[in-house]
């Protein structure tokens, strides 16, 4: 540490850092609009000036190091005038609309402009004008007059969202940030542009002129769409949301939230919002009240368990819904004698249930620090948004990052290796890098894979493994939805093991290490699986938070099984399912309840509602708990959600249960493999198809990533049948089929079709990981 001196007051500070940012963090208000803690310094606003003794001249402090014995003067007359100046340039173009400003009363121009602007303009010319530009539905430019050229949306997409969509054009008082040419913004993690901006020039669409900042109530919540937990400002005004920031924690998402996050909240208004309880007679939909629908639904649950037996009732439930609404739902189930309960809906391989509790395998601040990472089957973007861009961050500062995939997937990070493959393929592509960490170890190559040859990428692979301190082998979402995802995983375990890296899984949902504490799934041993489930055995369910329809992986054998069902119960924030479901009950979203979400590090959140649920919507976990008294169970009585999180926490030593290890041997038999015959369909999530609530939220339905599923065909086949972009072809599974526009992807295998699942469009097809043909339509 070094000491320094800013008008006449001792600090101490690390050599090197910024002088701005020391001030700033020693409470010392020097004004700045291109400085940012997290971007790159340009030094070009030229606000922060100061001097320095013995430095002839004014310095930025943004741009100045500190060093031992410097003194500083922030408030010299020197430096007031400097910024005087700064100021008068920065106002002569202008635009005088702090009235109608969606930045008013946030805005570091007119804060700054107060202390350092003049009543009066000498400028006599005529202003600049910049005309509209359109960045697509989540991000305004209508007034980009304002703009001060501090470039800080520039440094964003470039530095953290790894994609370059604003530049800048012409010189001196003509400069203008624009997008390319006639190209929308598509990061998924846009919405930060706008809160980097010091003026309202970038400012949101879906909020723009509905409320002002200093109207609005701030609740501290956390994020319901992946395991990231990013901690969210909700603001409320007059009971209704206006819209969500991200609230700083730079252990879980610094300062940045993605679109998802921050967007989503416009389902809440949905016009399929779900506000009384409704019930199915004749196949028409009546409108009723609690009591009587809760009768409705104890009366026909009983008649079934009674007429069919106990395990004749299923629970499937949505990883977005929180641990206390998970642990009443496994609690009613259970104490009703059935097992059949389940949050792993896009899951097939459950061989591994009650050996592991998946984890990231590490904090998530110290993705910064690895060395090296292999990341298995996933599609990190759309995953975790902000867990892809601490991944970024390690890669651009050296870290060396691989992946094994069945897509060339961009994922706007340096990828030093690219081992791209059918899934089918994936267990024997892990075996060609056991089997070189193995000899490059000296160690006896795994009887199991035999003499398995070693390719190039393999070999280096391999390599990178056994090179660093800090390593890291990571699961994704696409490796848990496989078929022989607990062989899979095995493999990546004997990586681990035997290259000391740190081994971790990324499981889906905002909750799902919650779900697994709070034991929403079937216990191991019961023979109980979601194919069990998905049968004519299952005649009631009960649906927690989830459309089964889009959300499985078999959609199709699933929405059969609730076809057949005497009685399909759906807790619900809208109105979903109406063809298959014969009671909605209307529960709260996230920004209605209290509850608790525990990240994939296992870190506990627990938030309270922001606003009070519309109509006769309750909190799930209330539904629940009345439900369990209506059914005469015992151990239902709980006045408050944090009564029910803490029976299911109590005396729980969370850290010391999450457990990536399970310590089997895998044993390889080449009977049981995966034929590698015909084409194999890969499922991705897109962003806003991976739950019900970006499902219904308009703005991120307007955006590139929400559009309809393309049959993404490899260029083999693609020129083998003879087509031109965004022709329809015909796709089907053992299921059904459908009929989409193809476009030629480079990236893919040549036996690899890449089609989404999520989306009404392919719901109707068969298993997400399943074979699938191809032909024109």
């Amino acid at each position: 540490m070094v000491e320094i001196e800013i008008d006449g007051e001792k600090i101490k500070a690390e050599p090197g850092s910024s002088l701005l940012q020391v001030a700033l963090d020693s409470g010392k208000p020097i004004p700045h609009f291109c400085y940012h803690k997290k971007l790159s310094i340009t030094a070009s606003c030229r606000m922060c000036l100061v001097e320095v003794d013995k430095t002839p001249k004014l310095v930025p402090a943004c741009a100045t190091p500190v060093t031992e014995g410097m003194l500083v003067h922030t408030d010299s007359v020197k430096v007031i005038e400097a910024r005087k100046a700064v100021m008068e340039f920065l106002l002569i173009n202008h635009p005088l609309d702090c009235p109608v400003c969606d930045q008013g009363g946030e805005c570091l121009l007119q804060d700054y402009s107060v202390g350092y602007g003049t009543s009066k303009a000498r400028f006599t010319g005529e202003k600049r004008i910049v005309f509209v530009k359109n960045a697509g539905p989540l991000i305004s430019m209508q007034e980009m007059s304002r703009c001060i050229q501090c470039t800080r949306c520039v440094r964003f997409g470039e530095e953290i969202g790894g994609l370059m969509e604003f530049g800048m054009v012409n010189r001196g008082d003509r400069e203008e940030i624009t997008t390319f040419l006639n190209k929308n913004v598509n990061s998924e993690l846009s919405g930060n542009m706008i809160d980097v901006c010091p003026v309202g020039a970038l400012t949101s669409k879906p909020f723009r002129f509905s409320a002002r900042g200093w109207e609005l109530a701030s609740h501290r919540s956390v994020s319901p769409h992946d395991g990231l937990g990013s901690n969210m400002n909700v603001q409320t005004l007059r009971g209704q949301v206006m819209r969500v920031l991200p609230i700083e924690n730079e252990a879980v998402n610094e300062c940045w939230l993605s679109d998802r996050d921050r967007f989503s909240y416009e389902a809440l208004n949905s016009p399929e919002r779900l506000t009384v309880p409704m019930v199915k007679q004749d196949n028409r939909w009546i409108e009723t009240d609690w009591e009587t629908a809760l009768n409705y639904v104890t009366h026909g649950l009983k008649s079934i368990s009674r007429d069919h037996g106990a395990s004749s009732l299923a629970a499937l439930a949505s990883p977005q819904a929180t641990l206390e609404e998970l642990s009443l739902l496994q609690k009613l189930v259970r104490k009703m004698g059935s097992e059949k309960v389940e949050f792993r809906l896009r899951q097939s391989d459950f061989t591994l249930d009650g050996k592991i509790l998946p984890w990231l395998g590490m904090k998530i601040e110290e993705i910064g620090s690895l060395d090296q990472v292999f990341v298995i089957g996933s599609f990190l973007r759309s995953e975790a948004p902000l867990l892809a861009a601490r991944f970024r961050k390690a890669a651009i500062n050296g870290a060396r990052v691989s992946m094994l995939h069945a897509v060339d997937d961009d994922w706007l990070m340096p990828v030093e290796n690219r081992f791209i493959g059918s899934p089918a393929k994936w267990l024997s592509m892990l075996g060609e890098i056991i089997t070189a960490v193995a000899i490059k170890k000296g160690m006896p190559v795994p009887d199991w894979l035999g003499n398995l040859p070693v390719t190039e990428t393999a070999d280096r692979i391999a390599a990178s493994l056994m090179d660093g301190e800090n390593r890291a082998i990571i699961l994704g979402a696409l490796a848990l939805q496989h078929e022989q995802a607990s062989a899979l995983h095995m493999a990546a375990e004997w990586l681990a093991e035997n290259t000391g890296a740190k081994f971790g899984v990324l499981t889906e949902g905002a909750n799902a290490t919650g779900a697994y504490l709070a034991n929403a799934f079937p216990t191991p041993g019961s023979g109980q699986t979601l194919s069990n489930i998905a049968s004519d055995s299952t005649k009631a369910f009960l649906l927690l938070q989830t459309e089964p329809e889009l959300d499985v992986a078999d959609q199709p054998k699933m929405k059969a099984a609730l076809q057949q069902a005497e009685m399909v119960v759906a807790l619900t924030p809208f109105k979903q399912s109406l063809d298959v479901a014969d009671v909605l009950l209307p529960v709260a979203l996230f920004t209605e309840t209290s509850g608790t979400y525990i990240n994939f590090e296992g870190r506990v959140q627990s938030f309270e509602g922001a606003v009070a649920p519309p109509g006769e919507t309750r909190p799930a976990w209330k539904v629940l708990r009345v439900l369990g008294n209506f059914l005469d169970l015992p151990e239902f009585d709980y006045d408050s959600s944090e009564q029910v999180r803490d029976e299911c926490l109590h005396n729980r030593n969370i850290d010391a249960e999450l457990n990536n290890v399970c310590g089997l041997l895998l044993e390889f038999d080449a009977s049981e493999t995966v034929s590698e015959t015909g084409i194999r369909r890969i499922a991705d999530v897109p962003l806003y198809f991976s739950d019900m609530i970006v499902r219904r939220a308009p703005s991120l339905q307007q955006t590139q990533a929400a559009a309809e599923p393309l049959v993404h065909l490899p260029a083999a086949l693609f020129d083998e049948m003879g087509l031109n972009d965004r022709d329809k072809v015909r796709v089907w599974q053992e299921q059904g089929e459908a009929v989409l526009p193809a476009v030629k992807d480079e990236t893919l295998p040549d036996n690899v079709v890449r089609l989404a699942t999520g989306h009404p469009s392919t719901a109707m097809l068969g298993p997400i990981n399943g074979w699938i043909g191809v032909g024109r339509a």
